[in-house]
């Protein structure tokens, strides 16, 4: 018996399937198309960039092409690469930048940048928070430490931002964070504006970057999400100290350790065993500092627990209006 072909309603039923399960590459858009999240963004929290019906020619990520973060006066507030995400057909770009906790403005705009040629822009509405004020003592000790020039403290400061600064290709964690300790006990929150009161009874501000938990020195750190270990060493600051990469642009830092288990280059999974917490570097009491930096920028840690940034469900929806 000949069989009749299938009709068009079930051909189109079967694509979209298909592509929702990341086994097909339809073409869903051939103009630039942008889609920013969350909508409404808090100062210091990360935003996903996402980009459609574009194309790009030069291998990512290149320098020249990024999602810049502009104020409502034009004023550059941070930036990003563009990397390739998700198997679709036109490419899916994405860039992971932070909202700075600093930004006063109202109203801001991603701009989308190719060798220095506006392509897309698509307006953010930002939500105002407060921050924490607080005063903290410093003995003679923490104030060196803090204060006195010393050319390794400069040297481990530019290595540090030489990683925090690199935009690479690889995403090994797509899921949300979580926290590094079990502990919920914090000292010391994202974006806290804190006074450094020294021996001699001078002070210096500074912006807390991270959260800090209050636990005693021995307390079992854990990756927050799966990564490489990029730095993993003794600092004159930060103590034993450990960075670990996840997304392109994205690292987690753990600071003040009493111990670490891990070496530069090794893969970590979500919760493995990093060290002990404990008070090393420039540290008044035993605690764990954790830090989130995104394209460089410090980045609320609760944000990253609340969402992953690469959710693709999340950014096609978006995008396309496309939900699973």
């Amino acid at each position: 018996m000949k069989r009749s072909p299938p009709s068009f309603p079930l051909i189109f039923g079967l694509v979209s399937a298909l592509f929702l399960l990341g086994t097909a590459r339809p073409a869903l858009s051939q103009t630039p198309k942008i889609a920013v999240l969350p909508d409404n963004p808090r100062l210091g929290e990360p935003l996903t960039v996402a980009l459609t019906g574009y194309p790009v020619k030069t291998a990512l990520p290149h320098r020249e092409f990024r999602a810049v973060l502009k104020d409502g006066n034009g004023r550059r507030l941070s930036q990003a690469l563009f990397f390739e995400f998700a198997d679709v057909n036109p490419p899916l770009f994405t860039a992971l930048l932070t909202l700075p906790s600093t930004t006063g403005a109202d109203f801001a705009s991603i701009d989308v940048e190719d060798r220095g040629a506006l392509i897309v822009s698509a307006p953010i509405n930002i939500q105002k928070r407060e921050f924490i004020r607080e005063t903290i003592e410093l003995d003679q000790n923490l104030s060196d430490i803090r204060a006195k020039p010393d050319p390794l403290k400069a040297r481990e400061a530019a290595q540090l931002w030489a990683i925090l600064s690199h935009t690479g290709t690889d995403i090994w964690a797509a899921d949300a964070f979580i926290p590094p300790i079990k502990s919920t006990r914090r000292t010391g929150f994202f974006g806290d504006r804190r006074i450094f009161r020294y021996a001699d009874g001078s002070t210096d501000t500074s912006i807390h970057a991270g959260i800090d938990y209050g636990v005693p020195t021995g307390t079992e750190v854990g990756a927050s999400a799966s990564g490489k270990v990029v730095l993993a060493r003794l600092r004159i600051v930060t103590g034993y100290s450990v960075v670990v990469e996840h997304l392109p642009g994205v690292y987690s830092l753990y600071y003040h350790l009493s111990r670490i288990d891990v070496s530069e280059g090794s893969m970590v999974k979500q919760g493995g065993r990093l060290g002990l917490s404990g008070a090393t570097g420039l540290a008044t009491g035993p605690h764990l500092h954790w830090e989130i930096r995104v394209s460089g920028e410090n980045t609320d840690p609760d944000a990253l627990i609340a969402r992953p940034l690469l959710d693709k469900n999340a950014i096609l929806s978006k995008l396309y209006g496309i939900s699973p």
